[in-house]
């Protein structure tokens, strides 16, 4: 109970922990197939999701580790999708494509049901977010979901500088920091942000490895969320089962009684 007693501040990732990524994804991937046309909008809709969630996870990864630019990966993902289907595509047209597709995602953007009334309860807590992503996309995402006033969210930069100090939470955004989870110095910079110990940050990810694993290793107390049927199928369970000193919950409803000393 003394561990939990010094918490004071909770970050999240962002990404299938608050935002509900994989459906916005899947309704997006349906909303494409459905103006395509040709072989592409014939295909098994379910058999085309589970591809663009592998090619997202194959290419978002070698982003991650630049390999690919932030707009390679767009260009790579889009690429292998049409290519079965004996669509070959310049670099311009698979940004095109991709710009396309984000417009269904971006409207399928939506809360878990348990994320504000989980938010709700965390009282006097201070909030922030680390996110594997663009600042700018993921801001833009933060903004649309009402969570950006709402968890008086704020920027960090590269140099440990602050967009506005005087807000009371914090975005740390890989594409940024050049550094991604779960390297345990985008952890630290995280608390650094909020002036604080890392012991003193419990974090919270759908991703055992990625996220609780590495706020583990970086000294805070890193909680894996694992919400069931509503994993990522492409990292379910693909990371093993979180370790002994890594506590596990169903739902974000379960956050403020672990925080509870």
């Amino acid at each position: 109970m003394s561990r939990l007693a010094r918490i004071e501040v909770v970050l999240f990732d962002l990404d299938d922990t608050l935002m509900a990524h994989t459906r916005a994804v899947d309704e997006a991937i349906a909303l494409a197939q459905a103006t395509a046309g040709g072989a592409f909008a014939a295909d098994d809709t379910a058999a085309v999701q589970r591809r663009w969630a592998r090619l997202e996870e194959v290419h978002y990864t070698r982003y991650l580790t630049g390999e690919l630019t932030y707009l390679g990966q767009r260009v790579a993902r889009a690429r292998d999708l049409l290519a079965p289907y004996g669509i070959a595509v310049t670099d311009d047209e698979a940004l095109a494509w991709f710009e396309r597709y984000l417009v269904g995602y971006r409207d399928a953007w939506r809360l878990f049901d348990d994320v504000l009334p989980a938010l709700d309860a965390l009282h006097g807590l201070r909030v922030g977010i680390i996110t594997n992503g663009d600042l700018a996309f993921q801001t833009d995402k933060l903004r649309r979901i009402d969570l950006w006033d709402r968890l008086d969210l704020t920027a960090v930069r590269v140099d440990g500088s602050i967009d506005d100090p005087a807000r009371r939470g914090r975005v740390i955004a890989s594409g940024e920091l050049g550094v991604t989870k779960p390297d345990a110095a985008i952890f630290r910079a995280a608390a650094r942000a909020f002036g604080v110990a890392p012991a003193q940050c419990a974090y919270v990810g759908d991703r055992v490895r990625t996220d609780a694993v590495g706020a583990h290793d970086a000294g805070m107390l890193g909680i894996w969320l694992d919400r069931g049927r509503d994993r990522n199928p492409m990292t379910d369970h693909a990371e093993g089962d979180a370790p002994a000193g890594v506590p596990s919950i169903p739902s974000l409803l379960a956050l403020p009684a672990l925080l509870t000393p």
